[in-house]
């Protein structure tokens, strides 16, 4: 099943591609500003397949754009089409705090109300739904993921839709049953997964230690 997916190798911008690695590089910005000008001023590497915009509610999107996420990718994802740029958008479930800071429901159930998914792919090429803080519990992360992913259809038949999964989300260790349950529950549901190996840094004070071995045991279990 690996070997016939289509890869995508995510950039930092600045950052240089692994060398004999096949696939289409795609460069992550947390700022739409900052991807604008980016492309404008032709700041990313040759052969750039698509940008990627990870609105959320932390330093690195600007406050403006987080209050109006939808307005932002909007505007960004205009400048990514008109240079032949694939535009994908991974919002965070935070998100939820800024735009429903009163709102009681756990986060999933916020942030498919406010029906982000479904406003963001009218104007993307992929929605990356950033899951993976369910991926503990099997029943919830389908459930999100089934109510996102139809939300992004509706709006956009022909919108890909990416689940995130993590090898060391914040909170309780996860192992690789976690992830290979999640993907067995969603796997006719979307277009493939975005699967993450954070460490901890500014990006994720509160992740766990990196834990490649289970992205490898993951990826293993779908090989072939």
């Amino acid at each position: 099943m690996l070997g016939r997916s289509h890869v995508y190798e995510l950039l930092q911008p600045g950052q240089q591609p692994v060398a004999a690695v096949t696939a289409d590089l795609v460069v992550v910005f947390a700022s739409a500003t900052a991807l604008e000008e980016a492309v404008t001023g032709g700041q990313l590497p040759a052969a750039t397949y698509g940008v990627l915009y990870d609105p959320e509610a932390w330093s690195f999107t600007p406050v403006a754009e987080q209050r109006d996420p939808v307005r932002a990718a909007t505007q960004a994802a205009a400048v990514a089409h008109a240079h032949g740029l694939r535009f994908i958008v991974t919002p965070a479930l935070n998100l939820v705090t800024v735009l429903n800071p009163a709102g009681q429901e756990p986060r999933w159930r916020q942030f498919l109300r406010l029906d982000l998914v479904g406003r963001l792919a009218l104007v993307a090429d992929v929605v990356e739904l950033q899951a993976q803080s369910l991926e503990r519990d099997t029943a919830t992360y389908a459930a999100f993921v089934r109510a996102a992913t139809a939300q992004a259809a509706s709006a956009n038949p022909r919108i890909s839709v990416l689940a995130g999964l993590s090898t060391n989300p914040p909170g309780a260790p996860v192992d690789s049953r976690n992830l290979t349950d999640a993907i067995q529950a969603t796997r006719s549901m979307v277009g493939g997964y975005w699967l993450n190996i954070p460490g901890q840094g500014p990006r994720c004070p509160t992740c766990n230690p990196p834990r490649p071995d289970i992205a490898v045991q993951t990826l293993q279990a779908y090989a072939g």
